[in-house]
């Protein structure tokens, strides 16, 4: 099995503030993690690196095999951040035109062909959200952004997808179907990497999590995460998992 994405000894700060200590980890092609950490842990910043968005003060980064530095094809990575869902807000755009973006790098200059538009609308199905194909995506609620801009992903044929948080803001029926879904890619052979703030709910869908705090606590299988005691570790002492009962 390939690595997805490899870190080795990172470290960064901001304004020589520590942020990330010392922190290795490595991700396997198809591997679904939970990256999790209190407000302030370094987790987006740990992310953004992992992705090459930032380069570490120091320490090493591999994308698929290769160094972050180097890494070319950005159409295998897609990435939802936290603003995601307010990002376009304001832009006048169907749904469409936002999953035919992740078109865009494969065509180059050259206009879109049939087969771009096959795979566009296959990405809007697979989600579930082609009916929604000619809505403005300002009109979208949170969790139909949320199912478009991973269609964006789809449309670009990534092998790994990065959500920040997607979550917030979703009511807890749509979180379930957000999961759902996720667990639909990654038997697909996606690999995922999420960050969320309900570590109850994630840990039901995950293979494996990470816990971080600055430095990093835990990169393991979600069985023995559940088994330690490193969210009192990381988090302080009183702080638990809570479980959820859905229907």
């Amino acid at each position: 099995m390939t690595t997805a994405i490899s870190v080795e000894n990172v470290t960064f700060a901001y304004d020589e503030q520590p942020v990330i200590e010392d922190v290795s980890l490595s991700i396997k092609s198809g591997d679904f993690l939970g990256l999790i950490g209190p407000n302030g842990s370094g987790k987006t910043t740990l992310l953004k690196i992992m992705l090459g968005l930032e380069e570490p003060d120091s320490g090493t980064v591999e994308l698929f095999e290769t160094p972050a530095a180097e890494f070319r094809d950005g159409t295998r990575l897609g990435y939802v951040s936290q603003r995601a869902t307010t990002a376009d807000s304001m832009m006048p755009i169907t749904v469409r035109e936002v999953v035919r973006m992740g078109r865009y790098a494969h065509a180059g200059l050259w206009p879109l062909d049939d087969e771009d538009h096959e795979i566009i609308e296959n990405a809007l199905e697979t989600v579930d959200i082609s009916h929604l194909a000619n809505r403005r995506i300002s009109n979208l609620s949170g969790g139909q952004r949320q199912r478009a801009y991973i269609a964006r992903a789809l449309a670009s044929e990534a092998d790994l997808l990065a959500l920040d948080e997607p979550t917030v803001g979703i009511d807890a029926d749509s979180v379930e179907r957000f999961y759902d879904l996720l667990d639909e890619l990654n038997d697909d052979g996606i690999t995922i990497i999420l960050i969320e703030h309900d570590i109850g709910v994630l840990t039901k869908h995950v293979n494996s999590v990470a816990c971080l705090n600055r430095e990093l606590y835990h990169h393991g299988d979600t069985v023995s995460f559940l088994e330690s005691n490193v969210l009192a570790d990381a988090y302080g002492a009183n702080t638990g998992i809570l479980e959820h009962d859905h229907p």
